[in-house]
């Protein structure tokens, strides 16, 4: 891993066609038709929990948090994390990742909810949702999905929607 200092920092709106064009390249016209895309549809992402990674002048890097609900529990829905190729497999989407969390924390939430792969978010918090506990509203593979559960909560239990009523 060749080592990068990274500079980390809330979303910007003129971050908006950078990080449209980073989930564009990472993700392909399909992310649109799945289940985590659909469910932040239309939903704002919380700008105290949007981070960008930049290395110099270059956005490298991008993580957002949505507000969702969990059964009647709020929480949040992580993703995309994105990071450019340019810049991929030096710790940013780590660090991106222990930023947001670390905020969402802060900021009082209690359950961040992902569909990725364990071996990759699991050392950062996350553990696997047991079947049939939170429930998307599409398909996803029970294996992937994930949730981190903070400031001492037990984890949420019901149908995932977006927003927070």
């Amino acid at each position: 891993m060749k080592p990068s200092n990274w500079f980390i920092r809330l979303e910007e709106a003129a971050d908006a066609a950078d990080i449209e064009n980073l989930q564009a390249e990472a993700f392909g016209p399909g992310r649109f038709a799945r289940t985590a895309f659909k469910i932040r549809e239309g939903i704002a992402s919380d700008p105290r929990l949007s981070f960008v990674g930049m290395s110099g002048a270059d956005l490298a890097g991008s993580v957002r948090l949505t507000p969702i609900m969990i059964g009647n529990s709020r929480g949040m829905l992580l993703g995309p994390l994105t990071v450019s190729p340019r810049f991929k497999n030096r710790g940013l989407g780590k660090e991106l990742l222990r930023t947001c969390l670390s905020a969402a924390a802060d900021a009082g939430e209690t359950a961040v909810l992902l569909v990725g792969d364990a071996p990759y978010y699991g050392p950062l918090g996350f553990e696997p949702v047991p079947m049939g506990q939170i429930i998307l509203p599409g398909p996803v593979d029970p294996a992937r999905l994930l949730v981190a559960c903070l400031n001492g909560s037990e984890m949420p239990s019901g149908l995932v929607r977006g927003g927070t009523d």
